[in-house]
């Protein structure tokens, strides 16, 4: 077994940043930066622990606060705080507080080359610089806000050649992990595919299509991202509307596909064969891809170049053999002339395009070899090793 990725540090979401800083300039900096966020900090002029001053600080200027034993309901001390902002200026005054995780050192003078021996002394974690580091540090306080878990487990599915069946394997596969109690959001990143929803029978669901995300730049709201979606079978769908919109930015997909990772659970992409500059960005965030490819010679042909595209950006490419024709290629052998390792075949349902046709999802009924795949594939991706054997 080969975990993708290994559990992160859960941080409880609302949770309020500590600012420790005297210098005005920085502390308005920050003050910005959290209001950005979403969030009110804490502020103080030294550890709170170490402070001499009464009750426990709350969000403002100018404040000191006790420790841990003291403070008043609602504020944090040194250890509490889910994340910790250090003026350069306050450095030192902050060396002998307990090393922690979530430390952060902050300033403004980009040519001080002394801020790294500082950040050694206190334990931080990072060295942000105002104002090259803005974006970073509204991401990191943000985190605190949501609440900062384990990423979801993003898979992509693509298909070999024209009618592999990928956007049903896709389908199928968020359907089958939403059964199963994950948290689950469906992304259709073909815009002539013709949308998720549709397949989903939700075409006229309220909630979000791609154009109302078109815009986005920058960090979108995971919480917000969900809420926003249609809910179709117990799973979130971002598809497309009817109109002409037939492209998605490349950093509207950035921001979007974060946003959907950093909500946990799983997330599923439905990706076109030709790798533009949104398709890239998409495959860069992925954990995993899964190809899908008919037993047939011409099929596998056209999947080796949509293969050569993926491989050079997707940190995992796997194979999904789709059926076999008579006098095909079976499973092995097609994987072994693309280089790519086999995640597994699926049979060829005669009776599944009539069931989607009369309003039956792939995979919706938990029947026939669609389903058992799909079902099999999240019991080894989501194992008690949480990742995708290898």
């Amino acid at each position: 077994m080969r975990p993708l990725g290994a559990p992160g540090a859960v941080v409880p979401a609302g949770g309020r940043p500590l600012i420790i800083t005297e210098d005005p300039l920085l502390l308005d900096d920050l003050l910005r930066l959290c209001a950005a966020a979403g969030a009110e900090p804490h502020v103080h002029h030294a550890v709170p622990e170490q402070s001499g001053g009464g009750g426990g600080g709350s969000g403002g200027r100018g404040e000191s606060g006790s420790g841990d034993a003291g403070e008043a309901p609602g504020s944090v001390g040194w250890e509490s705080a889910p994340l910790v902002l250090v003026g350069d200026d306050a450095a030192r005054r902050v060396r002998g507080a307990p090393r922690r995780g979530g430390v952060l050192l902050v300033g403004r003078d980009l040519d001080d080359p002394l801020v790294w021996q500082r950040a050694v002394e206190i334990g931080a974690e990072e060295v942000l610089r105002l104002p090259d580091a803005e974006s970073r540090l509204v991401d990191r306080i943000a985190d605190v806000v949501e609440g900062a878990g384990k990423p979801a487990l993003a898979v992509g599915v693509i298909g070999g050649s024209g009618g592999a069946g990928a956007s049903t394997l896709a389908c199928a596969l968020a359907l089958r992990a939403a059964r199963a109690g994950e948290r689950t959001i469906l992304i259709d990143g073909d815009p002539l595919g013709g949308g998720m929803d549709v397949l989903l029978g939700g075409e006229s669901a309220e909630g979000l299509r791609w154009p109302d995300f078109a815009g986005s730049r920058g960090r979108v709201g995971a919480a917000a991202l969900e809420e926003s979606l249609p809910e179709l079978h117990a799973l979130r769908v971002l598809s497309w509307d009817r109109g002409d919109r037939v492209v998605v930015p490349p950093a509207a997909m950035r921001s979007v596909l974060a946003a959907a990772r950093r909500r946990g659970g799983v997330v599923v992409v439905d990706l076109p064969r030709r790798v533009d500059e949104a398709v890239a960005e998409a495959l860069a965030q992925l954990d995993l891809v899964l190809m899908v490819v008919p037993g047939e010679l011409r099929a596998v042909a056209a999947a080796g170049r949509v293969a050569a595209g993926v491989r050079m950006v997707a940190r995992d490419v796997r194979v999904v053999v789709r059926g076999r024709c008579p006098g095909g290629l079976d499973a092995e052998s097609v994987a072994g002339l693309l280089g790519v390792p086999l995640a597994g075949e699926v049979p060829v349902e005669v009776g599944l395009p009539g069931r989607v046709a009369e309003g039956e999802p792939p995979g919706g009924q938990g029947r026939g070899a669609l389903a058992r795949f799909c079902d099999g594939f999240w019991r080894r991706a989501l194992g008690p090793a949480q990742g995708v054997a290898a």
